[in-house]
């Protein structure tokens, strides 16, 4: 039985990159030989095992063969027989497809440090077509290493989204590649490849999003591509990064915003980041031009009251999205401080106190005299702000920009 350390563990220490993940080959064993020297199974599929005392994967050595379409449609065989190379062959990428051995030598059978050193993504086999996630893990590399991919390679990507490999995409997957891509310092370079090889149409609102020669080719592409960095320069969470997608979106795209959220089965963070963004993002850098009543309105539908952090996320939503339209950004506190100010006008107001109010007194139903008082308080902390160097500012006068 001989053990050795494989893909991205190896990957990662030749490029000098923290290693995170560690997984094991195991070559000349059984499940019993495992489960003898205290292993304890996981796989489902096929045989992984976790270490004992350092609860590191370990995998037999196995090879697979497509049977059915989806990522669960694969026949895997494991024996003491396979051999480690064997095992490599059915590997993504060539700098996916080494491994060190116990004495730390270097196994590779795919010259994938040469790619590695070269910068280039290079497929090991043509099997790389029978699973089209790859595809998605491909662009995501490019977004983490900034490499170029191989000629040979890109043109498979392109024969399997034309040839309709990526209609069995699981959403689940294109989830887990997506959100790891888009915390990339450079994510944008994700969606480059993806337009590239034509999948981009497919996953993703087709008429918003186009580059040309890996630049944006519109205004939306632009904010959406300078609102990543921005992201990623303030490291931002993968939430307020996923909904700039809804940026270009107008507010009558409910229908293909939702679309989209089910294409990707996003968690419930994302989403609601999204359709937030999508309804009232237009409006977060314009509070200055708003009156009390669209205020309350955006607080309101955050749900502020009971969760005034999904305010503030979609107001750093909005400062990203501007930063990648304008190529700058003003400081927070331009924005956040007339809508924080806002919100505290608006919690100030006694709910309990209009609730016990008698119908001589109010007539209208409590959530209306609710609204109506929190308005109110909105309107006139706005004419109490003070304006450095003069006297009042009022700017509940503006008008309200949709």
């Amino acid at each position: 039985m001989k053990i050795y350390s494989v893909g991205g563990a190896v990957r990662d220490a030749l490029l000098g990159r923290p290693v995170v993940d560690r997984d094991h080959v195991v070559v000349g064993a059984t499940p019993e030989d495992m489960l003898a020297l205290g292993y304890r199974p996981v796989g489902k599929d096929f045989p992984v095992f976790l270490h004992p005392q350092t609860q590191e994967e370990y995998a037999l050595a196995r090879t697979e063969r497509k049977t059915a379409p989806g990522y669960r449609g694969f026949v895997f065989h494991t024996s003491r027989e396979v051999t480690l190379e064997q095992d490599l062959a059915r590997r993504d990428l060539t700098i996916n497809a080494m491994a060190r051995d116990a004495d730390g030598r270097l196994v590779d059978p795919f010259q994938g440090e040469r790619d590695l050193r070269e910068g280039v993504l290079r497929h090991v086999s043509d099997a790389f077509i029978e699973d089209p996630v790859r595809i998605l893990r491909v662009a995501r590399f490019v977004a983490r290493f900034g490499f170029r991919i191989a000629d040979e390679t890109l043109q498979l990507m392109r024969h399997m989204v034309q040839q309709g490999e990526t209609a069995a995409l699981v959403p689940e997957r294109v989830w887990h590649e997506l959100s790891r891509g888009l915390m990339e310092a450079h994510a944008e370079r994700m969606f480059v490849v993806l337009e590239d090889c034509g999948l981009l149409a497919q996953l993703f609102p087709a008429e918003h999003f186009h580059f040309e020669q890996g630049r944006p080719a519109n205004d939306q592409t632009r904010a959406f591509v300078g609102g990543l960095r921005f992201c990623a320069r303030e490291g931002r969470p993968v939430s307020q990064r996923f909904a700039l997608l809804a940026g270009p979106m107008q507010r009558d795209d409910e229908a293909a915003l939702e679309a989209l959220l089910q294409r990707l089965r996003a968690p419930n963070e994302c989403r609601d980041a999204a359709r937030l963004f999508m309804r009232h993002g237009q409006r977060m850098a314009k509070v200055a031009q708003l009156q009390a009543e669209a205020r309350l309105q955006v607080i309101e539908a955050c749900d502020s009251f009971r969760r005034p952090e999904r305010l503030l996320e979609l107001i750093h939503v909005a400062q990203a999205w501007q930063a990648g339209h304008c190529g700058w950004s003003q400081p927070l506190s331009h924005t956040l401080q007339p809508w924080m100010h806002s919100l505290q006008a608006a919690r100030s107001v006694d709910a309990q106190a209009i609730a016990q109010r008698s119908l001589a007194q109010d007539a209208r139903p409590i959530p209306q005299r609710l609204h109506a008082e929190r308005c109110a308080a909105i309107a006139q902390a706005m004419a109490e702000v003070v304006s450095p160097g003069s006297s009042k500012k009022h700017q509940g006068g503006h008008r309200d920009v949709v």
